[in-house]
């Protein structure tokens, strides 16, 4: 395989210049600023435990792998564009069962890897099944489930995270729109719908991060030296 090819998928870009997708690019800002405004939280309610810092880390390499692929736009920068999301949905998917449902650690680990082996089930099913309007949001179609139904269960639970990934799941829908929308839509708007998924997106890790934040994350004990 050619790591190097270059790759043109989405409306704003017609050339193979650095700076042909600006908006593409620039938009990945709402990933970074989730992510500082994530870590600045976690500082003030020291809760910078190492679970929650692993989630801050991963939503920065969520907003630099994806610029990457929108200004350099070949095959090395796609593989760095989702295989930070890839990590995040499972770290998240893994400490939500953790902390938010009171498993052992084992047995997260063992529903996370589940989840990723009914991940790659559902991707094949809908790619046969779906439209093909709707194949650039089957990937991820496996997270909005998980969102979803982590969500309802934890509302029946009556646990206070619930709110959060129902949110963040009714946002990631918009999003996932937003991306189907992108080459349909090139003819009568050049500029295309993908930015949009950046900054949803960016607000999806937000509320997450937040979500974890107020009821996953565990308070950490100042040092000596910071009292």
């Amino acid at each position: 395989m050619d790591w190097t090819a270059p790759v043109d998928i989405y409306c704003e870009r017609l050339h193979a210049g650095f700076w042909a997708e600006p908006v593409n690019a620039l938009t990945n800002l709402a990933f970074f600023a989730a992510a500082l405004i994530a870590l600045r939280a976690a500082r003030a309610r020291g809760r910078l435990d190492g679970a929650t810092l692993t989630l801050i880390a991963l939503t920065f390499a969520v907003g630099t792998g994806s610029f990457l692929f929108h200004t350099f736009a070949q095959r090395w920068a796609g593989a760095a564009d989702v295989i930070p999301i890839l990590l995040f949905i499972l770290a998240y998917f893994g400490l939500a069962i953790w902390r938010f449902f009171g498993a052992r650690a084992a047995e997260a680990a063992a529903l996370t890897l589940g989840f990723l082996l009914f991940a790659s089930g559902l991707r094949a099913a809908a790619a046969s099944a779906l439209p093909p309007a709707l194949s650039p949001a089957i990937g991820y179609l496996p997270a909005l489930v998980a969102l979803a139904a982590c969500g309802g269960l934890l509302a029946l639970r009556r646990h206070p995270a619930a709110g959060w990934l129902l949110a963040a799941a009714a946002v990631f829908t918009l999003s996932l729109t937003f991306r189907s929308l992108d080459q349909r839509l090139c003819a009568v708007w050049p500029l295309g719908t993908h930015f949009m998924w950046h900054i949803l997106n960016g607000v999806v890790l937000g509320v997450l991060l937040t979500g974890w934040l107020r009821h996953g994350a565990r308070p950490v004990a100042a040092s000596p030296a910071a009292r």
